[in-house]
Formats: C-alpha cells, structure tokens, sequence
C-alpha cells in the first residue's frame, strides 16, 4: 500500500507543475488592464507605469514566472493587487468558510443520496424506486440559486416563529464568542504565536466550537450552515443516489449475491455489506469530484446566504484582474482537487486489492 501511495503522489507532481505553468499565463490572458481595474478614473499613465514597476509586471513573462514558482516554493503566494493584503491572510479568513460548506454539504449528500440509492436498487421497479428516482432527477434539476432562496424564505420568514425556524442567512452570531482552540489550550498567548494552519483551523467554527468544548458555539454554527448546506448538497446527493443506484442494481445481479442468498445469509448483510461494498467505486469517484467541484467555491450559495468564501472572492478577483489572487486561489483549488484525486485512489485499493496489485 505504502508503494502504491508513494506512485500516486509521484505522477501528481508533473499535474501541479501544468497547472502553475496554466494559471500563470490564462491569468495574463484576461482583457483589461489590471492597473485601470483597480484604480479606475484614477488611472492615469504615468501612475500604470509605477504600478506595474511597483508590482513586477513590467518583466518578461518568463521572468514574473520564474519569480512566482520561487515565490510559491518559499510559501509566499504574493500581495492582492486590489486589497494590498496578504493572500495567505486572504486565504485564512474565505477557506475555512468554504470547506466548512463542502463538508457539511457532502456529508448531507453521502448520507441521505447513498441510503435512498441501496434502497430505490432493493426494490427495483417499485414504486419506491420510481419516486426516488423522481425525487432524484428534480433534484438534479433544480437552480442552487432558487433553491436557496426558496430555502431562506421557508425557513428564515414563513416559518420564522416555530421550532423549525433556521436562519437565512450563513454568519454565525457573536452571542457565543469562543477563542482560539490554540489559545484555550494554552499552546499560544497571541494569533501571532502560530502559523497559519492553526489559524485557518481556528476559524472553522464548529471545529474550534468542539475543540474548546464550546456546544453553544457548535449548535450556533451547525444552525446557519444547514441551509447552505442543503442548497449546495442538494445535486450531489441525487447524483450520488442515482449512481449508488445503478452500481448497486448491477451488482445484486452478480453470482456471489445468489451464492450468499443460498447460504442462508440475512439480507441486511448481502445488500448492506457485500453487495455495497463491491459498488462502491464508482460511488467514490462521483463523492470525489463533487466534492473538489465543492471546494472550489460555491459562488452562487455564498452569494446567497452571505458567506465570505473563496468562491465569491475569486470571482470578485477575476473581475478586477488581480492575477496573484486569481494564480494563488487557482493553485490550492487545484491541490485540493489532487489530494482529493490521491484520497479517491487510495480508497480504491482499500475497496478493491487488484488495484494496488496491478
């Protein structure tokens, strides 16, 4: 196994060095000057000039490459044109909204689209498999941007004075402040004591909320991502049920299901166990590339609920042509959607030995 992880972290290598070399050069390739952009009315030539003196971008291309792939080696991912703040700093504050928002939406959708997926396959042709399958393709088809808004306005208005009230919008209230788990713990006096991981860490706010034993905080938290999380998670979840369907249909039809039948064997077991088991690849490889798709920003649900994630931030950058922000955002996307590729790969072979055998 450790061989086989050891290869796959290998051939990644070329794949992040194609995409530093694609970020770098489709950044430069978007119309506009990012001087004027940034500026505006303000713009005039001679300040261009020293703003792109002052920035680097009056080098050759390979040379402001040269200059970023140093840059990133040494974990410096640059200065924001636009907001004259770190990217590194911008990227502590938006990521941990966002991963906080893939997670919980993936989660939702593996939970609920992986049951409904084993049980529409059990009772093929029914009428439970039909409305599922309904159920599952309305899913698919439903705008994120509607259904969150039909989401908030449910759930946030209409239903705003009973028990199942949530709110509209993805900010957790200050009425359950917690510090810093690193702080709580007494590993650090100050922000500044740490790096930047813990930092990024300490803003996930259910994450700090357990860590810190803060349950107020935790349920305060989980309350404002559940509707965003059921909005970005709602595709996900019917496509994962209508592919947990098909695998699974296909396997019950396999010989060893009949051999485990005959034996005498409790049907929770053959459906839940062995014939799951065995369709789950393709299951994984759909959980995965949902999920990179997730972590890559969900611009439409940020926007709509009024969370500060990556998403909307890149977007924003693209707009105004802030090409550090755009190459950094661009490269930790990017490895996320490796590691996620690395993670999928290794629960291949876990499901299915001939994998790391070949």
């Amino acid at each position: 196994m450790g061989r086989f992880i050891l290869r796959r972290v290998l051939s990644a290598v070329p794949v992040l060095i194609g995409i530093l070399i694609i970020a770098f050069a489709m950044v430069r390739l978007i119309p506009g000057d990012p001087c004027r952009a940034v500026l505006g009315e303000r713009a005039t030539d001679e300040i261009c000039e020293e703003y792109f003196i002052r920035q680097g971008l009056d080098a050759p291309l390979p040379t402001q490459f040269v200059m970023y792939l140093w840059d990133v080696l040494r974990g410096d991912l640059g200065t924001s044109l636009r907001l004259q703040i770190s990217v590194t700093e911008l990227l502590i504050s938006r990521l941990p909204t966002t991963i906080e928002l893939t997670v919980a939406a993936i989660i939702f959708a593996v939970l609920v689209g992986v049951p409904l997926g084993v049980i529409s396959a059990y009772n093929h042709n029914s009428p439970i498999d039909v409305g599922t399958m309904m159920l599952a393709n309305v899913g698919v088809s439903m705008p994120v941007f509607w259904l969150g808004a039909m989401l908030s306005l449910i759930f946030g208005v209409y239903l705003r004075d009973t028990i199942f009230s949530l709110p509209p919008g993805g900010w957790v209230s200050s009425t359950f402040p917690s510090e810093p788990f690193y702080i709580a713990w007494g590993l650090a006096e100050s922000d500044d004591q740490v790096g930047g991981l813990w930092r990024l860490l300490a803003r996930m706010n259910i994450l700090n909320g357990v860590l810190t034993w803060n349950w107020p905080l935790v349920g305060e938290a989980f309350r404002f991502l559940l509707l965003p999380a059921i909005a970005v998670g709602t595709i996900p979840l019917a496509i994962t049920a209508r592919m947990t369907r098909s695998s699974v249909l296909e396997v019950l039809n396999l010989d060893y299901i009949r051999t485990a039948r005959a034996k005498g064997l409790n049907e929770f077991i053959v459906v839940g166990w062995h014939a799951l088991r065995n369709a789950l690849l393709p299951v994984v490889t759909v959980i995965g590339l949902n999920f990179g798709l997730l972590i890559s920003g969900a611009v439409l649900t940020e926007t709509i609920f009024g969370l500060s994630g990556i998403g909307k931030t890149l977007v924003d950058a693209i707009e105004s042509r802030d090409y550090v922000v755009v190459q950094a955002f661009t490269l930790v996307t990017a490895t996320a959607f490796v590691i996620i590729n690395l993670v999928v790969d290794v629960l291949y072979a876990y499901l299915d030995p001939r994998i790391r055998l070949d």
